[in-house]
């Protein structure tokens, strides 16, 4: 089952990462009329939350200060400034590297004990890693579905 998971959550991002290549990066910083983001700031804010719900919410980091990025894509942020080509080659890497990571520290045992928590977007405790791993697929898709719609808004002003 966590197979599965795991799975699904590198082909999501796969999908982010093509949708991200298609797109400039003047395009990737564009806020479309009704949101509040943009798609770099979706795709960034699910790099860093990921890794925040998997290692400092479940207790195993003490905080969130070893996150690359963390400042600028953590919950209740928003794009201040323009992302660089270089931020979103960075981004990309992440995307893949720190799931790569996860997969190697779910197999050592490194969340064989987690602190449960909840989170208000879905609002129901996890107390164990393959409910926050479920979480943060779902988490992954939401945003995604976010940033397709952007696109759309954007390809069709």
């Amino acid at each position: 089952m966590i197979a599965h998971t795991f799975h699904y959550i590198i082909q999501t991002r796969k999908l982010f990462l093509a949708l991200i290549d298609s797109l400039t990066t003047e395009e990737l910083n564009v806020i479309p009329q009704g949101f509040n983001n943009n798609i770099i700031w979706n795709f960034g804010h699910i790099v860093v939350s990921t890794q925040s719900l998997c290692y400092v919410r479940t207790g195993i980091l003490a905080d969130a200060s070893s996150i690359a990025y963390n400042e600028d894509y953590k919950k209740d942020t928003k794009p201040t400034r323009p992302v660089s080509k270089e931020e979103i080659d960075e981004l990309k890497l992440y995307a893949l590297e720190t799931i790569s990571k996860l997969e190697k520290d779910y197999h050592n045992g490194v969340f064989s004990s987690i602190q449960p928590f909840s989170t208000s977007t879905y609002g129901t405790e996890m107390s164990t890693i393959e409910e926050v791993l479920t979480v943060t697929l779902a988490h992954d898709n939401l945003h995604y579905g976010y940033a397709m719609a952007q696109r759309r808004m954007i390809k069709n002003k």
